[in-house]
């Protein structure tokens, strides 16, 4: 059977998933917004629905020291600068203005750039910290719009050629330019532009470039070939709010003004509102006409924000093959109970998943049997191997009687009330082995590309049962994955199927695990926070969460972001107490790039086996050291 790599990667990169996280953290202080998220696009981008700020691919591929400071700045300006004294309604004005103009998207570039010099002065006085990065970042566009300036001139885009001047002029001057072989009209926008540094709001900078554009409007045959900021390209939808309310177009023209979101923040707050208020299990809808009464159902259950849904209704009846019939709209039939919608509370990136927890259908073959026997039976010396070095270990543990204490149990030796001048005629007993204070549980990737290696699997999550059964340790097993074929933009089904549950105790689960099979996908980060949320409510003082996966998180809609998202569900779970190991399971030597992604989202705590005979080894070598710490810090 031919090998699957998980591993194509057409551009040969990989997001550094942890540093990510603490770039959106730092958005989230800054912006004073913990539902803001943070995404990387082409150029700098501000989008109301998605609750996102995007930074600039304009940073990769440059040192690392710049590209960190570069993108620094592009936060800075966004959830310091335009997130709180950027003016809205000003600039929509002007859009409204601009339809129709030839030269529209010029005037819009140029109002961007002015108010990105006015931003980015404002915020480095707010926070002088700020202005090592703002220096980088003026040091490298200048070089790069110089690079520019000539090349637009010698294709002949003269409109991109004067933004390029224009931002030359604004943060260095003309004196390093050579102007010889420049429109004529370059130099007399030098006075009118210098306006910049007076400028004062939003509105201040929208009349500077209107007094340049009627300087340069008569030179101007084609407007802009490029676009250099994309801030506000999803401002104007999402400022017209209004209709998503279902406001009438008259009270629209009558409040719009009035009610105009003015700032960033507002308008991004607005829409957040507006997203929490339809979460619950309430209804969801909007009725402008309607018959007073009570429901006549007797099955209502009050709304309440933040609870979690378990049963999602769809219209149509439906047969037995849950085909939804469109001609029997009275009908409501809902998923099956077994069937819960993770919400929001899973996090955003899974807000559409439809997830099943069940029992795995255990296997009865002969052949299946014959393997179970087979392997615990080469297996058995390391089982009892580790089991008496646990033994070992924890003997060393139990504190030896001790004489001569000041309280305790009355020795039968009292002579020590005669010959010594401060008798110490107490004792304490041995004290009793303890059970081992800990949990674990064990995800095990169940997409379809570990087909190839699913009997090396079985073997390595048998050795992990047949242990922690053995040392009386609560454990959880489960497979997880989603289906492909199935997966939607609105709907993505997942499933956990238990092969051994917590509370199954010491139940042998043999059986089961060799029912492991690989499905479809896999989405990591659901997974991790769904079985974190299982470990979290447990008592113990130990809490372990072991991932077994041969590659990155893949799934719908899943691949851009899934890494960033694994990476910010491990953070979550070492927060609550959790410790998140990897193995990273490969049927050939890992390279450096593929351990490199797996530190970024596991950190130190992934392993990697490079060969499928040594799945079992590594497996031991993970237990050693978990159940190590357990009897170390008892």
């Amino acid at each position: 059977m031919s090998q699957m790599n998980r591993f194509i990667q057409f551009n040969n990169e990989q997001i550094n998933a942890r540093q990510m996280l603490h770039y959106e953290q730092l958005t989230r202080a800054l912006s004073h917004a913990p539902y803001l998220s943070l995404t990387e696009r082409q150029v700098l981008e501000l989008r109301p629905k998605e609750q996102a700020l995007s930074m600039s691919v304009f940073w990769r591929h440059r040192d690392r020291a710049i590209m960190h400071a570069g993108r620094l700045s592009d936060i800075y300006l966004l959830a310091a600068g335009f997130w709180r004294y950027f003016s809205v309604q000003p600039f929509l004005e002007l859009l409204e203005d601009l339809q129709g103009e030839p030269n529209g998207h010029l005037f819009e570039q140029l109002v961007l750039m002015a108010e990105e010099f006015r931003l980015m002065d404002a915020v480095e006085k707010e926070r002088p910290g700020t202005g090592e990065a703002f220096n980088v970042r003026r040091r490298v566009y200048l070089e790069f719009h110089k690079q520019q300036l000539q090349v637009n001139l010698q294709k002949g885009f003269l409109a991109d050629a004067t933004l390029n001047y224009l931002f030359v002029m604004a943060h260095e001057g003309s004196m390093q330019l050579d102007t010889s072989s420049m429109p004529d009209f370059f130099e007399p926008l030098q006075f009118t532009w210098q306006s910049l540094y007076d400028a004062r709001s939003t509105e201040d900078n929208i009349a500077v470039v209107y007094r340049v554009m009627a300087m340069i409007a008569e030179h101007m045959e084609k407007d802009l070939m490029h676009t250099y900021y994309a801030v506000m390209d999803s401002i104007a939808e999402a400022a017209k709010f209004n209709e998503h309310k279902g406001v009438t177009e008259q009270e629209q023209e009558q409040g719009n003004k009035e009610e105009a979101k003015e700032t960033i923040e507002e308008l991004f707050r607005t829409w957040h509102r507006e997203s929490q208020s339809d979460e619950g299990v309430h209804m969801r809808y909007e009725l402008e006409h309607g018959n007073e009464g009570k429901a006549m159902s007797t099955e209502a259950e009050e709304g309440r924000e933040g609870a979690e849904i378990s049963e999602v209704g769809i219209g149509g009846a439906q047969d037995q093959k849950d085909s939804v019939q469109q001609d029997d709209t009275d009908d409501v039939k809902k998923l099956p109970p077994e069937k819960k919608r993770a919400g929001k509370y899973f996090g955003e990136e899974h807000r559409n998943v439809i997830f099943e927890e069940r029992r795995i259908e255990t296997v009865r073959e002969a052949s299946s049997m014959d393997d179970l026997v087979t392997w615990r039976t080469t297996q058995e010396p390391y089982v009892k191997a580790l089991m008496a070095e646990f033994r070992k270990r924890m003997a060393q543990k139990e504190i030896a009687r001790r004489d001569h204490l000041t309280k305790g149990r009355l020795s039968s030796k009292l002579t020590t009330f005669l010959i010594d001048e401060r008798p110490k005629p107490f004792y304490k007993k041995n004290s009793p082995a303890k059970p081992l204070d800990a949990v674990f549980g064990l995800l095990v990737d169940g997409s379809a590309s570990m087909i190839d290696k699913m009997d090396e699997t079985k073997q390595a999550v048998l050795l992990f049962h047949d242990v922690l059964r053995k040392m009386g340790i609560t454990h959880e097993i489960v497979s997880f994955y989603e289906d492909a074929y199935e997966a939607t933009e609105e709907k993505q089904p997942n499933t956990f199927e238990w092969v051994h549950k917590l509370e199954d105790g010491a139940k042998d689960s043999g059986s089961a695990i060799m029912a492991l099979e690989a499905h479809e996908d896999n989405r990591d980060g659901f997974a991790i926070r769904w079985m974190t949320k299982r470990l979290a409510a447990r008592d113990e003082k130990h809490r372990f969460l072991l991932v077994f996966s041969d590659g990155e998180p893949s799934a719908f809609g899943y691949a851009q972001n899934g890494i960033v998202d694994t990476a910010e569900a491990v953070m979550d779970a070492e927060k609550k107490g959790i410790h998140v190991m990897h193995l990273f399971l490969n049927t050939d030597m890992p390279s450096e790039e593929q351990l490199q992604l797996f530190r970024m989202i596991y950190g130190p705590q992934s392993v990697a086996a490079d060969s499928v005979e040594k799945f079992t080894d590594v497996t031991l070598r993970l237990l050693r050291k978990m159940i190590g710490l357990v009897i170390q810090s008892g």
